[in-house]
């Protein structure tokens, strides 16, 4: 357990360190552009390619930059043909580090972004497509906003079905508890598409389980030191009540997993989400009883192959079916049964993906409630 202790120390440090590396001039302003929403040059030539993300220090994050860095690489360029815009959690800062960029690029721009939040999709895609680039997103964007409805340079947006991944977990850990008791939940930003659906999920599973109380859920923002004050929080306000522990993602368990660890709880039954490395041994070791892997590789792979793909006339988005411009990722579930499996088929060994295959994995057309 001594790497979530190591993980939660560090975090700030690193986090600073690679906030630096994505420093881009936010003085910068997008460009006013001919080009509007639909009419997007016929191809750019030798396209900037960007990914906007959170923070690298996040294991989920560092594989889905990794992917976009597998993919640079196929181009034949170096991983540092990859420009990072590091937004640090912040929607303001994703859409300056946007604008800053088209500016530099005078919209020569393939980019590949988590918004942070879903309502911050919206302006950041206006801005892409007014200045001519193309963007694929990834995670969060509002029920409302579609890419179609850009023309070409809004390419695609994916995002994964958690409710239904989320509600299997909870079941798993409902089970676990003996059907009684009392549980927790800790969950991602609020306003997160994925941090509200894993929610649900575990409310959908309550909904047979009377005898088991949903004692608190509270936001961790996706975030190890957050979740560790919550959760700390959580045994002085409940104490023995609680019995069990749902998990919005990986990072979040490790958290709550120290702050058992500093009460002497060791036999705490815990799920998570996200399916990272050192998630997948805990559950190998039996500390997690389940995980949920979205293969972020191949999703930060693949959303920068499409954003570049469409903006040097590969294909043109709008010739595509809609299940190909808003569709789900893929997920595979990992128990302590297939850990081991799972280690040595995507940790172990990287799968080598084809990047021009841009939908094989995928998992069907995003659909809304």
């Amino acid at each position: 357990m001594s790497f979530i202790k190591k993980y939660i120390e560090q975090e700030t440090i690193n986090r600073r360190n690679f906030l630096l590396a994505g420093a881009y001039g936010l003085g910068g302003v997008a460009a006013t552009s001919m080009f509007g929403p639909g009419m997007a040059r016929a191809a750019l030539t030798d396209p900037a390619v960007a990914w906007s993300y959170r923070n690298r220090t996040n294991p989920y994050w560092n594989e889905i930059v990794s992917g976009g860095e597998a993919f640079v690489e196929s181009l034949g360029k170096s991983k540092d043909f990859l420009t990072h815009l590091i937004n640090e959690g912040s929607s303001e800062k994703s859409l300056a580090d946007v604008k800053a960029i088209l500016a530099k690029t005078n919209g020569n721009l393939a980019l590949a972004i988590d918004t942070n939040d879903a309502p911050n999709a919206r302006p950041v895609v206006e801005a892409v497509a007014a200045a001519g680039g193309f963007v694929s997103t990834l995670w969060n964007k509002t029920d409302d906003l579609h890419p179609w409805d850009f023309g070409d340079n809004y390419v695609s947006h994916m995002s994964w079905s958690d409710e239904g991944p989320a509600e299997q977990t909870a079941r798993i850990l409902l089970e676990a508890m003996g059907g009684k008791g009392g549980v927790v939940h800790l969950g991602g930003i609020a306003s997160n598409n994925p941090a509200i659906e894993r929610l649900n999920g575990l409310k959908n599973a309550l909904k047979d389980y009377p005898d088991v109380e949903l004692l608190a859920a509270e936001p961790a923002d996706w975030d190890t030191q957050k979740a560790n004050q919550v959760m700390s929080a959580f045994l002085t306000r409940y104490g023995d009540e609680i019995t069990g522990v749902h998990c919005a993602n990986d990072t979040i368990a490790y958290g709550v997993l120290e702050a058992l660890r500093a009460e002497g709880i060791d036999d705490m039954p815990i799920v998570s989400y996200d399916g990272n490395p050192q998630a997948v041994e805990l559950v190998a070791q039996g500390k997690i009883l389940a995980t949920v892997f979205t293969n972020p590789h191949w999703g930060g792979g693949i959303t920068a192959a499409l954003a570049y793909h469409a903006a040097i006339g590969t294909f043109k988005p709008s010739d595509e079916p809609h299940e190909h411009r808003e569709f789900y990722g893929p997920t595979v579930f990992i128990t302590p049964e297939d850990a081991k499996e799972f280690k040595a088929n995507f940790i172990e060994s990287v799968p080598t993906y084809d990047w021009t295959d841009f939908w094989g994995p995928s998992n069907g057309q995003i659909m809304y409630k």
